[in-house]
């Protein structure tokens, strides 16, 4: 009986997680999972770094990514998995959207500052977060270490999270343009936890199966926050609508405390055949 299990949603310090790829490594060595997707925001530049740790460790690493994209003004993300992460015009690509999502940052850091009264700027997060690329989670942390929050959350809750007074949206990518940006690198798409959107189970069902008609490949159906009936439920759909099942942690380290690698909040369980069938899926593309 194969024993072995995996975590296919994984970030690093890359994006927004605090783990270095190289001590990813170490923690799934430690945890005892066999494989991992490194899949930071909107980057793939980790990806070789952790391939070079896990040389020789037995630890598989899969190179990923994850995408936010806006449906009917709703957010979703995407996640790719076995990209070619040397591929010329996907990593063009990912440079027009990083550099957006840094025009996006700076309107939010500048408001913060500007309008809320908090000694922040791009630079000082940058002294502060060095070779990071930052995101709304770096600045939560930052407002959080500097004493102006009591937690982590209250910089989502009452300043930056989606329609809080300081939020600024993303210049919007569509999934269609994610599902097809991460086919052009030769990876498959997976719809990220499908039950943090808050949809319907009809609106839900309906987006998968217009996204499954534009190549959507899986299903994020084992997820670090689901219950057993919401994990049955997304398997569920998943068979539904024809596409396989992927699963990941979501793991960010401290950034995310309650999520470990592997493992979620505990009780999470991800065999090493749900990655058995997706290399299936994608040898057979």
């Amino acid at each position: 009986m194969d024993n072995r299990i995996v975590d296919l949603h994984v970030h690093s310090t890359e994006s927004d997680g605090t783990c270095t790829p190289e001590e990813l490594v170490s923690e799934a060595l430690r945890v005892g999972i066999s494989a991992f997707a490194l899949t930071d925001h909107d980057t793939t530049s980790g990806i070789a770094r952790a391939k070079a740790a896990a040389k020789g460790t037995g630890i598989e690493v899969i190179p990923g990514i994850e995408l936010s994209c806006f449906n009917d003004n709703h957010e979703v993300h995407m996640v790719g998995l076995f990209l070619d992460e040397t591929n010329k015009n996907f990593q063009d690509a990912l440079k027009e959207i990083q550099t957006s999502r840094d025009r996006r940052n700076e309107k939010m850091i500048n408001r913060l500052r500007d309008e809320a009264g908090f000694d922040i700027s791009v630079e000082i997060l940058k002294n502060y977060f060095p070779d990071c690329i930052l995101t709304r989670a770096h600045i939560a942390r930052y407002l959080f270490e500097k004493g102006y929050i009591k937690d982590i959350g209250i910089a989502f809750q009452k300043y930056i999270g989606d329609h809080c007074p300081y939020y600024v949206p993303r210049e919007k990518l569509t999934p269609i343009q994610a599902i097809d940006l991460i086919h052009s690198a030769g990876g498959i798409a997976v719809l990220a936890h499908p039950l943090l959107y808050h949809l319907s189970s009809v609106h839900l069902k309906q987006l998968t199966l217009d996204l499954k008609a534009h190549g959507l490949n899986a299903l994020e159906a084992i997820y670090s926050t689901y219950t057993a009936g919401e994990e049955r439920q997304m398997k569920q759909l998943a068979a539904d609508t024809g596409l396989a099942i992927s699963g990941g942690s979501d793991f960010h380290g401290a950034n995310k405390p309650s999520i470990h690698l592997g493992t979620g909040k505990g009780h999470l369980y991800i065999p090493y055949s749900v990655l058995t069938h997706l290399k299936a899926l994608y040898n057979a593309l």
